[in-house]
């Protein structure tokens, strides 16, 4: 366990104390467990606790970080027994097996303040039942961050179409470059490439559908999906032996230029400057149109607090979760030196960093398809494993798709 103390330096990283929120005086102990265990996020989470625990005298703040990945399996056994006031967790469907377990607490008082109007855009990510089980302190977009320098160097525009994509592919290609660096060891990115593909191919209600068992993987649209994916595939675009990397080994492609872009979240560009590409190296666009009777749905994953069931100090958790989601809090903690993604609150401020200023500009004005939360957040958990690992598995054998969709076909039967 580890304990933020009174008036910790960890609360400097996120700047002034702010104001104390006018709630009733709070005291006893609060404890948190976080997953935010990579090295900017448990600064902002350390931060974040130190500051909370300054601003109530009488209330203990304990602050446990736990493995990103190790948490995923954690999480419910931590519920169970001797849960904390609050944890870190996902929106939307990662939050259905907690909400039908009773793990989680109905939070819909919280969002019934007129405050919370401010999240309204996630408010239906946090919506199961009619009710709302937690609230989101960050988002971020997804897309294509490429290699500028190259692009000019091979005469490339960024493509705003499927041929033109493709079209870009192929003189990169030529160049004796890869077009895409890809890690997919762990599985999830390969999620990524199904979300765009699938959603632009045949639009965000199909692809939710999907999410929700409704719709057969044997369906010929989704067939298309495959079909549209495979021709990157079969040209050769992405790195070789991908299968064999993380998402972080699959980076220096990109960082040397034998690969030309990389589609993932906004975390990685961080990650990016620290591997020394500039600001005048690196660029971002949206995933092109395949099907221009669809419009842009886009992955934006949101991270989210959530009081425990079971919690012992409800009304600290509920200040905190305030505390978290309040204006100010939003625009420092997701600044370009801090998360260094985008605010939920509408009345934040958003940093002037580049990528999030463009990730921003367009999660606002052109994705009107709607928001996706990530394949292994809008599927079910069991498909979503089972589904990203037929995913991986084609991209490394194409020609084993009928077996990949007849074992996800069984799959969605049985699991839904």
């Amino acid at each position: 366990m580890h304990s933020i103390l009174k008036a910790s330096a960890a609360a400097l990283a996120l700047g002034a104390i702010a104001v104390p929120a006018t709630a009733e005086d709070l005291s006893g102990t609060l404890r948190i467990i976080s997953d935010m265990s990579n090295p900017a996020p448990r600064a902002v989470m350390e931060g974040l606790a130190a500051e909370f625990d300054a601003l109530h005298p009488d209330l203990s703040v304990e602050l446990e970080i736990v493995d990103r990945e190790a948490w995923k399996t954690q999480i419910r056994n931590a519920l169970s027994a001797n849960p904390p006031d609050v944890v870190n967790w996902y929106a939307a469907n990662r939050m259905l097996p907690y909400v039908n377990a009773n793990l989680f607490m109905d939070v819909s008082d919280l969002w019934a303040e007129p405050e919370f109007e401010a999240l309204a855009s996630t408010k239906g990510a946090m919506t199961i039942n009619d009710a709302q089980w937690g609230v989101p302190y960050t988002y971020y977009q997804w897309g294509v961050y490429y290699r500028a320098d190259i692009y000019e160097e091979l005469g490339l525009e960024e493509p705003a179409t499927w041929d033109e994509e493709i079209a870009n592919c192929q003189a990169i290609l030529d160049s004796g470059r890869k077009c895409y660096t890809i890690g997919s060891k762990f599985l999830w990115t390969a999620g990524g490439w199904f979300d765009y593909i699938n959603s632009r191919t045949n639009g965000y209600d199909f692809h939710m559908a999907l999410a929700r068992g409704e719709i057969e993987w044997t369906d010929e649209r989704v067939r298309q999906t495959f079909a549209n994916w495979r021709q990157l595939i079969d040209m050769g675009a992405f790195i070789d032996d991908h299968q064999t990397y993380s998402w972080q080994e699959a980076l220096p492609f990109i960082l040397e230029g034998e690969a030309a872009a990389y589609l993932m979240g906004n975390f990685a560009v961080a990650a990016m400057r620290d591997g020394g590409l500039t600001d005048d190296q690196l660029d971002f666009y949206q995933f092109p149109v395949i099907n221009p009777d669809v419009d842009f749905a886009e992955d934006a994953p949101t991270d989210t607090f959530h009081i425990a069931s079971g919690a012992q100090n409800v009304e600290a958790a509920k200040e905190f979760l305030r505390f978290v989601t309040s204006a100010d809090v939003q625009s420092r903690i997701n600044g370009g030196d801090a998360l260094g993604q985008l605010p939920v609150n509408a009345n934040a401020s958003v940093s002037d960093d580049k990528f999030i200023q463009q990730g921003f500009d367009m999660l606002s004005n052109n994705a009107g398809g709607g928001v996706m939360q990530f394949f292994d957040r809008d599927f079910p958990a069991e498909m979503a494993s089972v589904g990203m690992e037929g995913l991986q598995e084609f991209m490394v054998f194409p020609d084993n798709l009928e077996d990949i969709l007849l074992r996800l076909e069984d799959a969605r039967q049985r699991i839904y």
